[in-house]
């Protein structure tokens, strides 16, 4: 089982400051082609911006993306991980949470953001390692 340090070591970071608009930090995530932004005060983790959060407390509400800093619609209740925990537990704790990007922190810094999305996609290409390896075991058996 991976770890999210195998995860993150091809993620691009993208954040955003919490005084943007929504307009601003959709158009950054559509640049980004990212579901979620985490907010940044300096260098500290304080909310994160999601599709999901677009839609519930922004579109339905009727709020203008322009003139609403994301600050006042973010998530700020925050699930996060370390980069030593393993995809499997990540996973896991997201279920439970009931949402799809995980923060990841190092020493209480940000240094990656995971979707539910990247850690399938790395257990899937996990999986498909270990039956590559099976069959080639297999095929060198004597019969």
């Amino acid at each position: 089982m991976h770890r999210l340090q195998h995860v993150i070591q091809r993620k691009h970071l993208v954040s955003a400051a919490p005084g943007a608009t929504v307009q601003e930090v959709a158009e950054t995530m559509t640049r980004g082609r990212v579901g979620a932004l985490p907010i940044l005060q300096g260098q500290d983790l304080i909310g994160i911006f999601s599709e999901r959060d677009l839609m519930t407390r922004v579109v339905v509400p009727g709020l203008d993306p322009r003139k609403t800093r994301v600050a006042d619609v973010m998530t700020r209740t925050l699930v996060t991980a370390s980069p030593e925990e393993n995809v499997e537990a990540c996973l896991d704790k997201m279920r439970r949470a009931g949402c799809r990007h995980l923060p990841v922190l190092a020493d209480g810094a940000l240094v990656a953001m995971v979707s539910m999305r990247d850690l399938l996609r790395d257990e899937i290409e996990e999986q498909e390692t270990e039956i590559r390896s099976l069959k080639a075991y297999l095929h060198q058996m004597p019969g």
